[in-house]
């Protein structure tokens, strides 16, 4: 399985200016942008930190992904959440050559947790030995940082201020560990497998 963001979260998504405020950073200087790369960078940090604890996408953007067997031909659960629209799926051979699935014989059975392109009438098509299924989709709570739920938006901002304090601190602490503030925040976000991973 491989999973591409084919889509950057734009600049204008990120809140910046509200980051600025959480930090209690000075104004009225003549400079107040002045660290507005180093704060775009920390927020960029805290999302990708968020979605990868959580397996949600927080800014709707577009994702390209590549298996080379489904797990059910009935319904296959999608890699991340929540997914807004399935774009496309293509199938291709050992040798590269592509056919584009008819839209009419799949559908996106949406969920906060485990979305699923889900067959209609049918089975999703076979994918051939050595080939593979490619699916374009667009994934997220939506395009604006007020389309997040409050608690992951917060969740963000204390993980991105926790970068930003610490970002002269060499080698405090555990790695990978998170503030226990933002790991409450995402608790309930967080998605829970079981049956090996095959829910």
């Amino acid at each position: 399985m491989i999973l591409i963001e084919q889509t950057a979260v734009p600049v204008s998504a990120l809140p910046v200016q509200a980051f600025r405020e959480h930090l209690r950073l000075g104004t009225g200087f003549g400079e107040d942008s002045l660290q507005d790369g180093l704060l775009e960078g920390y927020l960029r940090a805290a999302l990708a930190a968020i979605e990868g604890r959580t397996g949600k996408a927080l800014i709707a953007r577009v994702f390209s992904w590549e298996v080379s067997e489904w797990r059910d031909r009935a319904a296959q659960a999608l890699p991340l959440a929540p997914v807004l629209a399935v774009q496309s799926v293509v199938i291709a051979d050992q040798s590269g050559a592509e056919q584009v699935v008819d839209a009419a014989r799949y559908r996106l059975e949406r969920d906060l947790h485990r979305p699923r392109l889900v067959a209609v009438g049918g089975s999703l098509p076979l994918i051939p030995s050595g080939g593979t299924a490619g699916v374009i989709l667009e994934a997220g709570f939506g395009p604006l940082w007020g389309d997040l739920p409050p608690d992951l938006a917060q969740a963000v901002l204390l993980l991105a201020a926790s970068y930003y304090e610490h970002r002269h601190d060499q080698g405090l602490g555990t790695p990978g560990a998170m503030p226990f503030g933002v790991l409450g925040l995402i608790g309930r976000w967080r998605n829970v497998r079981t049956l090996g991973g095959g829910a």
